[in-house]
């Protein structure tokens, strides 16, 4: 079982700290608060939202954070209850909230075993959308002030997940290496540096306009680009040194076709400036 903690990055999640623990399931309150405390004061300076899943899910944590002046979204489970304006407790999958539906509740009492006041929980259910269904509702323990706050920026935590399909079957394939100890530490060490540059490479390339010559660019109607920001970065570097070592050869067939002389051109500009990034 590990545990990350990452920033969240155009939809990717670049690893500051990570631990395997010993065992399987959560993570308790104090593992939890001992990764936190290694990653806080390198972000003293910036506003910082720490958006936690159902691991993260501890009430207490959420003390802990507002102790230490620090926003945050921590998903709850289904099973938390919250004490409603007549004092009565109910379990959050109780509340009927249902798909397309949303509620926020704000400075309640949370908790029915030691229960802690001045919580917001935000709860929202996405509606199905064209044959696509959404399973369960979000409830997140906040103190962002305001459903749309909690819903925009818990989004935002979706760029983990693909951070962990890039480690897998989108990119490195870490499941493949079927290493354990060290040796597992050592492997993430590296793919998080490799991660990380191709992830920094690919949002340059994209602010220079050259995506396209390494990728083809978002379908109509669609909403997003066939590549991320890290399949843009990968490919870039793919694509410069495929150049180079085929140069002659395209030379060639340039030489054959003098009217793409022009488009060649362009292509060889676009290789300079992601070679630039590099």
């Amino acid at each position: 079982m590990s545990r990350y903690i990452a920033l969240i990055w155009q939809k990717r999640a670049i690893p500051l700290y990570w631990s395997v623990l010993p065992k399987l399931g959560n993570s308790n309150l104090f593992e939890q608060t001992l990764a936190l405390q290694q990653v806080l004061p390198l972000l003293k300076e910036y506003k910082v939202i720490v958006l936690g899943d159902r691991e993260f899910c501890s009430v207490d944590l959420g003390n802990w954070l507002k102790a230490m002046g620090v926003s945050f979204c921590l998903r709850l489970k289904k099973n938390h209850c919250l004490a409603t304006e007549n004092s009565i407790w109910q379990r959050l999958d109780q509340l009927g909230v249902v798909p397309g539906t949303s509620l926020y509740f704000q400075g309640v009492k949370v908790r029915k075993s030691q229960p802690v006041c001045g919580f917001d929980i935000a709860c929202k259910w996405k509606r199905n959308y064209q044959g696509w269904t959404v399973k369960e509702a979000w409830f997140i323990l906040t103190d962002l002030g305001s459903l749309p706050a909690a819903i925009t920026a818990y989004k935002q935590r979706m760029g983990i997940e693909e951070m962990f399909r890039d480690y897998k079957t989108g990119g490195y394939n870490l499941e493949g290496t079927s290493l354990t100890g060290d040796r597992l530490i050592k492997m993430i060490l590296l793919m998080t540096l490799a991660y990380s540059s191709a992830v920094f490479q690919g949002t340059k390339i994209q602010k220079m306009q050259v995506q396209k010559y390494i990728s083809r660019p978002k379908e109509p109607r669609k909403r997003y680009h066939r590549r991320s920001t890290f399949g843009v970065g990968l490919d870039g570097e793919k694509w410069v040194n495929y150049l180079e070592q085929y140069s002659e050869f395209v030379q060639e067939l340039i030489n054959l076709t003098r009217n793409k002389c022009r488009f060649y051109q362009q292509g060889i500009r676009a290789a300079t400036l992601i070679h630039s990034t590099l």
